[in-house]
C-alpha cells in the first residue's frame, strides 16, 4: 500500500534543502562582499556621514550659485580638503623640519639649550625636579642625554607613533571628504534607495526610520563639529591674548584633533606648560586654567548639543554616541547613535502597537 504522505514529505525535504542551499550561497556571497569592502568601510561610512551632515549646506549653496549642484559639491569638497589638509600639513612639515634641525645640531655638537627661568622652580609639584633636569641639560647636554636615554627613546617613539597616526588619519579623512563630495551629487537617488530598503524592512515605518537616521547623524555632527569649532575658537583667542606664536595655526590643530576625537588637552597642555617659561606666574596660571577649561569643555557641550533637532530623547543619542565611540572608535559616535536611535524607535512602535491592539479589546469587554 502506498504511503499517501510519502510524496508530500519528499517534496518538503527537497524544497527545504533547496532553500537551505540558496540561503547558504547568499550568506557566503554577502560575507565575501563584506570582506572585500571591509578595508574601505570606515572611509566610505565617513564619506556618507559627512555628505548627510552637509546636504542642507550643499542645497543652500547650490541655490545661491544658480542651482548648480555639481559646482556646489566641488566647492564644499575643496573647502573641506583645505580645512583638513592645510593645518595638518603645516604641523607635520614643521615637526619634520624641527626634528631634522635638532638631529643635525646634535650630530655637529652645536646644539645648545638655554638655562631655565628661576620661575620654573616655583611651579607646583614638578617645579624643582623640572628645574634641575632642565639646568642639567643646559649645562652638560651630553651627560643629560646619556642619563635620560631610555626616557628620551620612549618619548621619541611615542611622538613617531602619534605623528604617523595623525598623518594617516588626515589622509583617510581627506579621502572621506572626496567621497562625500561624490555622494552629494547623488544625494536624491541615495535617499530614494535608502527609503526603498527601509520600506522593505518595515513597510509602514521605513521612510520614518530613514529620516530618523539622517536627523541623528546631523545632530551628532553638530555635537562633534560644533564643539570642535567652539574649542578651536576659544583656544585661539586665549593663545593670542597670552602671546603664543602662531595662534591661528595651533587653533587649526586643536580643531582637527577635536574633530577626530583626540583630547585637545594634548595640544593645549604643552602650550600652557611652555607659557610658564616666558610669562609671569599669575597670567601663566590664569592661561593654564583657561586652557584646561577649554580642553574639558567638550564634556559639558556635547550633552547639550547632541540630540538637538532629532525626534529622540537626548539621553538616547548621547548614550549611543558615547557607547559607540568606546566600542568602534570615532565612527562609533554616529553608528552608535543611529543604531540605538533606530532600536528605540522600533521598540517604541512595538509598544504603541501593543497598546492600540489592547485598547479595542478592553472596549469590547466593557
Amino acid at each position: 500500500m502506498n504511503d499517501p504522505f510519502g510524496s508530500t514529505d519528499a517534496t518538503f525535504q527537497r524544497n527545504m534543502m533547496t532553500s537551505f542551499i540558496q540561503i547558504a550561497a547568499l550568506v557566503i556571497l554577502v560575507s565575501y562582499c563584506l570582506m572585500i569592502v571591509a578595508p574601505f568601510a570606515g572611509i566610505v561610512i565617513w564619506g556618507v556621514v559627512i555628505a548627510t551632515a552637509l546636504h542642507p549646506v550643499h542645497m543652500s549653496l547650490a541655490s545661491r550659485i544658480g542651482g548648480s549642484e555639481k559646482l556646489s559639491a566641488v566647492l564644499l569638497a575643496l573647502a573641506g580638503l583645505a580645512i583638513v589638509i592645510l593645518p595638518g600639513w603645516l604641523l607635520i612639515k614643521s615637526s619634520i623640519v624641527s626634528v631634522a634641525g635638532f638631529a643635525t645640531e646634535l650630530k655637529a655638537g652645536t646644539l645648545s639649550i638655554p638655562l631655565p627661568s628661576e620661575k620654573v622652580a616655583d611651579w607646583p609639584v614638578i617645579g624643582d625636579r623640572l628645574f634641575a633636569s632642565w639646568s642639567s641639560a643646559a649645562t652638560d647636554l651630553e651627560t643629560f642625554l646619556v642619563d635620560f636615554q631610555p626616557q628620551l627613546r620612549e618619548v621619541g617613539q611615542w611622538l613617531i607613533r602619534k605623528s604617523a597616526s595623525l598623518g594617516l588619519g588626515l589622509l583617510q579623512f581627506a579621502a572621506s571628504i572626496i567621497i562625500a563630495g561624490v555622494a552629494l551629487l547623488y544625494a536624491s537617488g541615495g535617499y530614494r534607495l535608502s527609503c526603498a530598503i527601509g520600506q522593505r524592512i518595515s513597510p509602514n515605518r521605513g521612510r520614518h526610520l530613514v529620516d530618523v537616521s539622517i536627523a541623528t547623524i546631523r545632530s551628532v555632527t553638530n555635537g562633534v563639529l560644533g564643539v570642535a569649532f567652539i574649542q578651536a575658537v576659544f583656544a585661539g583667542i586665549g593663545m593670542a591674548a597670552i602671546g603664543v606664536p602662531h595662534p591661528g595655526l595651533l587653533a587649526g590643530v586643536v580643531l582637527i584633533t577635536a574633530i577626530i576625537q583626540v583630547p585637545a588637552l594634548l595640544i593645549l597642555g604643552p602650550v600652557a606648560a611652555w607659557v610658564f617659561s616666558f610669562a609671569d606666574a599669575l597670567p601663566a596660571t590664569i592661561f593654564a586654567i583657561y586652557a584646561l577649561v577649554v580642553a574639558l569643555s567638550d564634556n559639558i557641550l556635547k550633552p547639550i548639543l547632541l540630540g538637538r533637532g532629532v525626534d529622540l530623547p537626548a539621553f538616547i543619542v548621547l548614550i549611543g554616541a558615547l557607547g559607540g565611540m568606546v566600542k568602534f572608535g570615532i565612527i562609533g559616535l554616529f553608528l552608535g547613535a543611529v543604531i540605538l536611535g533606530l532600536g528605540y524607535e522600533i521598540i517604541a512602535d512595538w509598544i504603541r502597537s501593543s497598546r492600540d491592539e489592547a485598547a479595542p479589546e478592553a472596549n469590547q469587554d466593557d
